[in-house]
């Protein structure tokens, strides 16, 4: 169960009623994990959108839906607006663990703290979007997406850092699009020297 603190409420019915969406609900899911932990969305949503296996809740003003999917990751999870010197906007604290998987909760620590502070020296970062059978499934982006030199940092530097901690990753498979970066890359190198 979410809750909604007073302000997050006052905000939401402020926008509802300013963009004359009244009667609209509010969708909070789990869009993904990512460096820093998990991803959400919210948006407002209309009955039509409603699915038969949400999960809905009278928010006071309006209902809250979370996806069937994302309730187990929400759950005791708490919205709320904050306005401050940085800027103003939703934040949503949460108690549950980014991975409940053993072998994943693992590999999100190298991640966090091995490799993602050595390739962000080249603005990129690297995201396990899952374990499954003992294969690691990651992500790269930033500056890591489209880079020339992606199978050096992946051969000698993740694969690596992360068979040395979790021996139960039998393989690493990298699921990036990197011709879809910003730079890609059109001849993946087969030498030179990756930020680890």
């Amino acid at each position: 169960m979410i809750t909604v603190t007073s302000a997050a409420r006052t905000k939401i019915v402020e926008l509802l009623a300013q963009q004359g969406r009244a009667g609209l609900m509010l969708r909070a899911a789990v869009a993904g994990r990512g460096p820093g932990g998990f991803q959400y969305r919210l948006g407002f949503v209309g009955d039509e959108e409603r699915r038969a296996d949400d999960q809905a809740t009278d928010a006071g003003g309006f209902t809250l839906l979370v996806d069937a999917d994302s309730v187990p990751n929400l759950d005791g999870a708490s919205i709320d607006y904050v306005d401050g010197p940085q800027g103003s906007g939703f934040k949503i604290d949460n108690p549950n663990p980014l991975w409940r998987d053993e072998a994943a909760r693992a590999v999100q620590a190298v991640l966090d703290q091995d490799i993602n502070p050595a390739v962000a020296a080249h603005g990129g970062w690297v995201t396990l979007l899952e374990v499954k059978d003992n294969v690691a499934y990651i992500q790269l982006g930033g500056g890591c997406q489209g880079c020339g030199m992606v199978d050096v940092t992946l051969k000698q530097g993740i694969e690596v850092r992360i068979r040395e901690a979790v021996p139960a990753i039998r393989e690493i498979i990298d699921s990036t699009d990197h011709a879809g970066g910003k730079n890609p890359y059109y001849q993946p190198a087969k030498g030179g020297r990756s930020p680890f």
